[in-house]
């Protein structure tokens, strides 16, 4: 959003209201937080620490009200800002599209291997590796929200079979060929597994190396959704083993993904930069958005 305030600068100052963008590349720190925060009546979050430390030092100060922009909340501590009387929320339903268009677009490249042998042209050689056709094969999906959504649909075009998995699965009319199944039952089956799921407690390390030990040899691993939901110790390990055959991570353990990490060692896999979401029109709906958030929850 930082990138796009100078279109969204009349919002504010039609309404009389001063904004602060802080220089920085990523994340500011919660000391950073702390002291800037109590400066300011609202707060629209990104990927910063939002924990009960810093809620409560905007609380000591002026802070009234918090919107995170886009829809992971991992990084933020609702229960905190509401235990201090602070309205929060997310942007939810923003990215679902676009998210699900990556997932595809990683499904479909893993089963081609089009970014290997992209890779391996550009060195000056002419590979031919065997794919696999996606008609008829099994998604494992997990997470059935408006992300998980919007790619089983997609899925579903190319004739995939989708098994659904999520604790508060709703059967769409649309979507009446997905089926349902709760994790890890009938994992044996499939030839992709798909994270679109938020990041909770529960689910952390969700694949690991007793999830490898189920699935079926040779499966593929797509990730559009929080890194720490794969044990990536264990996902290492299952690459070398050929359990996995390959994985399409667009989120890691930490991010950046660390240079001297195995995982880079994998020409199979393809990796992404935590940039699922990033277009220009969903970056604009959820920027506009957050602020729209904001200002009611402020009153103005």
């Amino acid at each position: 959003m930082l990138g796009l305030i100078d279109e969204f600068r009349h919002l504010f100052s039609e309404k009389a209201i001063d904004i602060y963008c802080p220089p920085v590349k990523q994340t500011l720190s919660v000391e950073e937080l702390k002291e800037l925060l109590p400066q300011f009546d609202g707060w629209i979050i990104g990927d910063d620490p939002a924990n009960a430390e810093v809620f409560k030092a905007g609380h000591q100060g002026k802070l009234k009200a918090a919107v995170k922009w886009g829809v992971g909340v991992d990084n933020v501590d609702f229960k905190a800002a509401k235990e201090l009387g602070i309205p929060i929320t997310n942007t939810p339903r923003m990215f679902g599209g676009e998210v699900a268009d990556v997932a595809v677009g990683y499904v479909i490249g893993l089963a081609r291997q089009t970014f290997q042998i992209d890779r391996e042209v550009r060195k000056g050689h002419w590979i031919k590796p065997s794919g696999i056709s996606l008609a008829g094969k099994t998604v494992a999906l997990v997470g059935f929200g408006d992300i998980g959504r919007n790619t089983a649909k997609r899925l579903l075009a190319f004739d995939l079979k989708v098994i659904a998995y999520d604790p508060y699965f709703q059967a769409q009319d649309d979507l009446n060929q997905v089926q349902s199944s709760v994790w890890p039952n009938r994992l044996e089956e499939a030839d992709f597994v798909v994270l679109t799921c938020a990041l909770t407690p529960d689910n952390y390390h969700l694949l690991n190396a007793d999830i490898f030990a189920k699935v079926k040899p040779a499966v593929k691993i797509v990730n559009v959704a929080r890194g720490p939901l794969i044990d990536e110790l264990a996902l290492i390990d299952a690459l070398s083993s050929g359990k996995v055959h390959s994985a399409a991570l667009d989120v890691f353990e930490i991010e950046p993904l660390p240079l001297d990490s195995p995982l880079r060692s994998f020409e199979q896999c393809i990796f992404g930069s935590h940039n699922g979401s990033n277009t220009v029109d969903a970056v604009h709906r959820a920027s506009h958005q957050a602020i729209q958030l904001l200002f009611s929850f402020l009153g103005v």
